[in-house]
């Protein structure tokens, strides 16, 4: 390492405005290739080699910062920001699908001399993907304000902690509200509680919502069950839909329970019925009292980014990625999406100039906590 490098941010040979574009370009064209080419006709022709390697060094680097940023939050000397004190802010987080190649016959020889062909199993995995941004008073993204997008190719557990470091580092327990919207998944909703005590949000701050375009599918699939004649199925949706958006849950389920008995509580009406009755007893279906307050009901921002960082960028025909680079392209991608690229580079600059350590690696923890959420080292490559 050469400290005097490190300081001008110099990495590998290359100039941090070098690092900068062709880690945009990776980031925000579909293939490396493809960048190649871009970054050939902009006049700076580089070999496809080169060109992986520093977005690859790059994606390593920032989520090599990002664990610092972890790691200190856990210790408790991460100081708190301030950029969503006294403001209204929306958090959604929900999964994609990303195929990720696994090794299961080794190659064998080299050249021409080679016997065997390795092969692959590609199997597809779940990306983690969050974003933060402040709410206007209809419950919208705020105009001329940009979110925040991250995500973790790890399990739900590092993916919850990692929303609740970017909350920390927003300010979030000084704002006005924070709204949690997501669909029904189980891992998000069993450890929302674990975020809002960390955050230590006081009440009334915190406010849980299932998105509305997942709890009326349910109650289409309800009525399904019944067997009811068409005509009187779409008159009942009708009824109990308005009902469920006027937030009178308790009418739904009394009715839905009351059919339900009348046609001999078929079999496939428990699922779509305990879904609703779990999170109405929860108070995540209080749309009438969103929509007074101005507040979310639904998480098409999420849906929306998981689109333009994940399926554009790493899910395709016949694309694979290893895991620890997918992880590193997702991030730049969320850094180019949300145009916070120049923030993301400065604080990536400034981390690395201090320490040019990457590869952390998890680790048995020291001591227990809530999840067996594993501890983090890093080691010197």
């Amino acid at each position: 390492m050469y400290p005097e490098l490190a300081v001008l941010g110099i990495s590998e040979g290359s100039s941090p405005a070098l690092v900068s574009l062709v880690g945009r370009q990776c980031a925000l064209l579909p293939s490396y290739q493809i960048a190649r080419q871009e970054l050939a006709a902009r006049g700076t022709p580089l070999d496809i080699k080169v060109v992986h390697r520093i977005a690859r060094q790059l994606g390593a680097a920032v989520l090599t910062s990002r664990t610092r940023d972890r790691l200190r939050w856990r210790a408790g000397t991460l100081p708190p920001g301030s950029d969503l004190a006294g403001r209204r802010v929306a958090a959604m987080i929900d999964g994609g699908r990303t195929r990720v190649p696994t090794l299961i016959r080794k190659q064998k020889g080299k050249g021409k001399g080679k016997k065997q062909r390795r092969r692959y199993k590609a199997e597809w995995c779940e990306p983690k993907l969050l974003i933060i941004f402040e709410i206007d008073e209809q419950g919208r993204l705020k105009k001329k304000t940009r979110p925040w997008i991250d995500g973790t190719f790890a399990g739900p557990d590092e993916a919850m902690e990692l929303l609740a470091v970017h909350l920390h580092c927003l300010g979030a327990r000084q704002a006005e509200v924070v709204v949690f919207v997501a669909d029904g998944a189980p891992w998000i909703w069993e450890r929302l509680e674990w975020v809002e005590r960390r955050l230590d949000l006081e009440a009334g701050r915190a406010v849980r919502v299932l998105d509305w375009c997942h709890a009326v599918p349910n109650l289409s699939l309800a009525l399904e069950a019944l067997g009811l004649p068409e005509d009187e199925r779409q008159r009942l949706y009708g009824e109990l839909r308005g009902c469920l958006r006027e937030g009178w849950w308790g009418l739904v389920l009394d009715e839905l329970e009351t059919l339900g008995a009348a046609a001999g509580n078929p079999k496939d009406l428990e699922q779509p019925l305990g879904y609703l009755t779990k999170h109405a007893r929860a108070g995540h279906l209080e749309y009438k009292r969103l929509r007074r307050r101005g507040l979310p009901q639904g998480s098409g921002a999420i849906e929306s980014a998981i689109r333009r960082v994940i399926n554009l960028r790493l899910k395709g025909p016949g694309l694979m990625w290893q895991e620890e680079n997918a992880e590193g392209a997702l991030a730049l991608r969320a850094a180019a999406v949300s145009e916070r690229w120049a923030e993301t580079m400065a604080w990536v600059r400034e981390e690395m100039g201090r320490d040019r350590r990457v590869g952390w690696q998890w680790v048995a923890p020291d001591r227990p906590n809530p999840w067996g959420v594993q501890a983090e080292r890093s080691k010197k490559l």
